[in-house]
């Protein structure tokens, strides 16, 4: 057997909201260890239909702080997720309070980024939906 997939890890500085962040795109929790030597706790996040593990997003929470996290985690890229309907979860995410870096104006692509800084991509499922207000018009906002 080759290589395969396992999951991206991602430094968190506060489990709880960025737990909550991810569950607003779709996110379950699947795992969660936690290492009371290590002092750090471990939680695995995967969408509902690939709870498998094939798909997860590891948070590692270190419980002493990390000083050390950079302010500006795109060193290794970003998180792509397909979804049922762009339009409909980047209004999930605005109401929350999550900024659109980059509105879906094409119907098939926004970025927005975690509490964390993480950059997460959303692609619609599918084709492309027609573009509507108030996407089409929308600006980008900071970076992605």
């Amino acid at each position: 057997m080759g290589i395969k997939y396992l999951h991206t890890m991602v430094r968190v500085k506060d489990l709880d909201k960025s737990i909550e962040f991810y569950k607003l795109l779709g996110l379950k929790e699947r795992q969660r260890k936690e290492s009371e030597g290590g002092r750090f706790t471990l939680v695995f996040l995967c969408p509902p239909e690939q709870d498998d593990g094939t798909a997860d997003v590891e948070l590692t929470y270190n419980w002493d702080g990390d000083d050390g996290l950079p302010s500006d985690s795109r060193h290794f890229g970003h998180l792509a997720y397909t979804v049922p309907n762009i339009y409909e979860m980047c209004q999930t995410l605005m109401d929350a309070g999550v900024t659109i870096n980059r509105p879906p104006r094409d119907g098939h692509m926004a970025f927005v980024r975690s509490p964390d800084n993480v950059s997460i991509e959303l692609l619609q499922e599918g084709d492309a939906l027609p573009p509507e207000e108030p996407w089409a018009s929308m600006e980008n906002t900071g970076h992605w």
